[in-house]
Parts: structure tokens; C-alpha cells; sequence
């Protein structure tokens, strides 16, 4: 979603973006989520010249931090995630205690259709992100 939101501007994430505006939601990110936003802001991203540290500082402009990890025994409850390098979006959500993962991940989509009951949130694509939320 945040490369949506800070690279390419996708129409799909245009109501993300206005509920956060309205103060209908909330975004978050931690440090380890942060840190894989840095490395794919540094991708090739085709034609579009990114500015990182600029993007970086949106994002930390939008998204409120998580700075305390979830317990252990609560991130056990957690269902694996069959792509490990996604783990720790699973982890910020329940961190969170956030209703929707956001996401165009294959592997979480992958997941959400698998173990949906099993999550206490629910995993959704910016297609998808309730509009009244």
C-alpha cells in the first residue's frame, strides 16, 4: 500500500487516504516495516525518480508508530505466513490492534483466504478497504 500511496498514486487508495484525512482511520507501520519500505523505495520502480527521504517523511508524517512489540504468546496465535519476509506485517497489524491489513501481497492475500477466522483482522486489498470505514 505505501508504495501506492507514496510513489505511484494510485486512484484505489484514494479512499484510504481520505479516511485517514477525515480522521475515519488510522495508518501505522514499526520499525521493521519502515525499514522494508526504505529497501522497496530503492527498487527499480520503472521510470519514476523517487525521492526516498522524502517519502520516508511522509509516511512518518501519516502513519503513527508502533514502538511496542506484541508479546510473544500473542504472536505465536499469529498463522505463519508462507513468504517469512511478510511475518512482520502480521505482527504490525496485531501490534496495532488495527481492524484491516492493506496490502496487494500475494502471499498475505494467500494467507487471508486460507485462515480468515483465524486473524483477528481482517487482510484486504486497497480495492477492497471498507469505504465507510
Amino acid at each position: 500500500m505505501w508504495l501506492d500511496w507514496l510513489v505511484f498514486d494510485d486512484p484505489s487508495i484514494a479512499p484510504i487516504k481520505a479516511a485517514v484525512e477525515a480522521n475515519r482511520a488510522e495508518v501505522f507501520i514499526d520499525a521493521a516495516c519502515e525499514a522494508e519500505l526504505e529497501r522497496a523505495l530503492g527498487y527499480d520502480l520503472g521510470k519514476r525518480a523517487v525521492d526516498v527521504a522524502a517519502c520516508l517523511a511522509l509516511c512518518r508524517r501519516v502513519a503513527r508508530r508502533i514502538d511496542s512489540p506484541v508479546p510473544e504468546a500473542e504472536r505465536a496465535g499469529l498463522p505463519a505466513c508462507r513468504d517469512p519476509d511478510d511475518q512482520k506485517f502480521l505482527e504490525a497489524a496485531l501490534a496495532a490492534r488495527a481492524d484491516f491489513l492493506i496490502t496487494r501481497d500475494r502471499a498475505l492475500l494467500h494467507l487471508a483466504r486460507r485462515r480468515s477466522r483465524a486473524l483477528p483482522f481482517s487482510i484486504v486489498t486497497p480495492a477492497s478497504f471498507p469505504r465507510n470505514k
